[in-house]
């Protein structure tokens, strides 16, 4: 008996209804990283819906696609909820294999982990939140028809099912870009900045066009110019030598030799970019050549061996390793020049650009592992190793994500530069407007490939800092009044080389979610948010807004610590 058609146009209206309640939420977050998760999390302990929009099948960002080595030079000076999820690493680790287990050790209090773990506990501080909903396969493309704005303000914004095919609409009452690329605030209109400015715009230390032996001095070549050129991307991979757990390296389909010939010299000679090469003679590699070809290994100071003088590995839980680009060699994991595009680029591009990323690597270290023009006890000592059988399952045992170290940096309320992070106190300057405090060297990767005469890639450096504050204002845009920006923060490119470590995207994904809470709760852009208010609900989380040697959240005193310290800072954020 056919439906009456009276009911069946109440079902169709409530269902429209439902839907249409359903795609309005108090905060919509782009990008599933770290920073958007914390985002996400801190919104949703303040009681406001929050839906997270994923473009990948997986949660987690870098952390959770092989970064499991934390980048944080001094423990202590970022808590909040990133200390939360570095103490439920540890918590996961002692209950599953024993507080005196080796396991625990190689966790280093939390602070090292596996891919898979990492990702496991993004999840559990996601599903112990019901107010969050979780998207995945949902792609927002940075042209700005896909946003609805009215006032200066964001009132929807449009992005694709992946899965379907279709466009889906969602409204909220704050939004935030935690996209690696900073796809959401460009098609909104905030200005960015892409590339490197030069030494005299804002007088860095080593901005602009730098060749630096590592470890080392200033080489010939540097002009401290700036360019339109970013770092270079690559995967952070997690290897192991455990055979019982192990995948060997294996050649890509689209495999090109020649683009790794150069390592056989470098193999022979002990070619590398440390100081300590400074003092290698001619004959000294002529020998060293010589005593390889013998079957022995590498004689020259500060030079790598086997899978060493690709990756540069530290240890992980179970026998892994976080894998990254080793910082001393002329040829490894990243592949500098080619994602200049990345930032501004399609998804479809991007794809493109990630696999033939993929086909570069597996091909470096099958070429390693398998080239007969290698001496064979290098092959032999690279053959050791192989990529992890029990990671990324779904995906060969290899990364999902690319490691996007830099894509559009907006410009902001306050715009972030390395003297941000430098003395003249022994912790750097302290910005009145704080919300987290945090500590990495300055850290750029390569900005061009491998040239000839130079003692390292252009670009490629690492300086220290202090330990130092973050104001508000980096991840505030200047006009749109509803949008929150906290992993493509505002600043320089050397600038922001420090701040794009994970913890302190973390803090600012923290701060983010609060302050868009505070927003909504007061009705005022997020511009106008009450910093004190902030700082006195970011404190009441358990974060360090101005880092205190040997002073901590769980001392009864801290947040009064914490407001004296703010109120004799002598720099503003805004």
């Amino acid at each position: 008996m056919p439906m009456n058609h009276k009911w069946l146009l109440l079902i169709t209206l409530a269902l429209t209804t439902l839907t249409s309640c359903n795609r309005s939420h108090d905060v919509v977050v782009v990008g599933g990283t770290p920073g958007g998760i914390m985002t996400a999390v801190s919104a949703s302990r303040m009681g406001h819906s929050v839906l997270l929009l994923e473009r990948t099948d997986n949660l987690g960002g870098l952390p959770a696609n092989g970064l499991g080595a934390t980048d944080i030079a001094t423990r202590g000076a970022t808590t909040g909820l990133f200390l939360e999820f570095v103490n439920r690493v540890k918590e996961y680790y002692v209950q599953t294999y024993g507080a005196d287990s080796q396991q625990v050790k190689d966790c280093s209090s939390g602070y090292h982990f596996e891919p898979s773990v990492a990702a496991r506990v993004f999840n559990e501080m996601l599903g112990e939140c019901p107010g969050i909903k979780v998207l995945t396969m949902r792609q927002f493309d940075s042209d700005p028809s896909n946003l609805k704005m009215a006032a200066g303000r964001i009132e929807e914004i449009t992005v694709l099912n992946r899965n379907s095919g279709r466009q889906e609409k969602y409204k909220g009452k704050v939004f935030v870009d935690a996209t690696y690329e900073g796809d959401l605030g460009a098609a909104a209109g905030v200005p960015f900045r892409i590339g490197r400015e030069g030494m005299d715009e804002f007088h860095e230390p080593i901005a602009g066009k730098v060749y630096k032996y590592w470890r080392g001095p200033v080489g010939p070549g540097t002009t401290y110019e700036g360019d339109s050129t970013i770092q270079a991307y690559n995967y952070r991979l997690c290897l192991t030598k455990d055979k019982a757990n192990q995948v060997p390296f294996r050649k890509p389909e689209n495999y090109d030799r020649n683009e790794y010939v150069s390592l056989i010299d470098d193999v022979l000679y002990g070619y590398h970019t440390g100081v300590l090469t400074m003092e290698v003679t001619q004959d000294q590699r002529e020998a060293n050549k010589k005593i390889i070809l013998d079957g022995g290994r590498t004689q020259i100071p500060d030079d790598r061996w086997g899978v060493g003088k690709i990756t540069n590995m530290v240890n992980l839980p179970n026998g892994k390793t976080d894998a990254n680009n080793q910082h001393m060699a002329f040829i490894s994991t990243d592949l500098p020049e080619e994602n200049q595009p990345w930032p501004t680029a399609s998804w479809e591009w991007r794809d493109q650009f990630a696999k033939r990323l993929r086909d570069y690597t597996e091909g470096l270290f099958w070429f390693a592992a398998n080239d007969e023009e290698l001496p064979e006890s290098f092959r032999k000592a690279v053959q050791e190793w192989g990529y992890a059988a029990d990671e990324y399952p779904d995906n060969d045992n290899f990364p999902r994500q690319v490691y996007v170290r830099e894509g559009r940096r907006f410009e902001g309320m306050y715009f972030f530069t390395a003297n941000d992070a430098e003395p003249p106190t022994d912790r750097g300057p302290v910005h009145r407007d704080g919300i987290t405090a945090s500590h990495y060297a300055l850290d750029s990767h390569a900005h061009h490939k491998r040239e000839p005469g130079r003692i390292h890639l252009d670009g490629f450096l690492s300086y220290p800092t202090s330990v130092y504050n973050v104001p508000y204002g980096v991840i505030v845009p200047k006009s749109v009044s509803n949008l929150l920006l906290p992993v493509p923060v505002s600043g320089s490119h050397i600038g922001f080389s420090t701040l794009r470590m994970e913890p302190c995207w973390m803090a600012l994904g923290q701060a983010t979610g609060t302050a868009a809470s505070i927003a909504i709760e007061d009705k005022c852009a997020v511009q106008e948010v009450s910093v004190p208010k902030l700082q006195d609900e970011l404190l009441s989380q358990g974060a360090t807004l101005v880092y205190m040697e040997g002073h901590s959240p769980s001392d009864e005193d801290f947040i009064a610590l914490q407001k004296e310290a703010l109120s004799k800072a002598s720099v503003s954020g805004n």
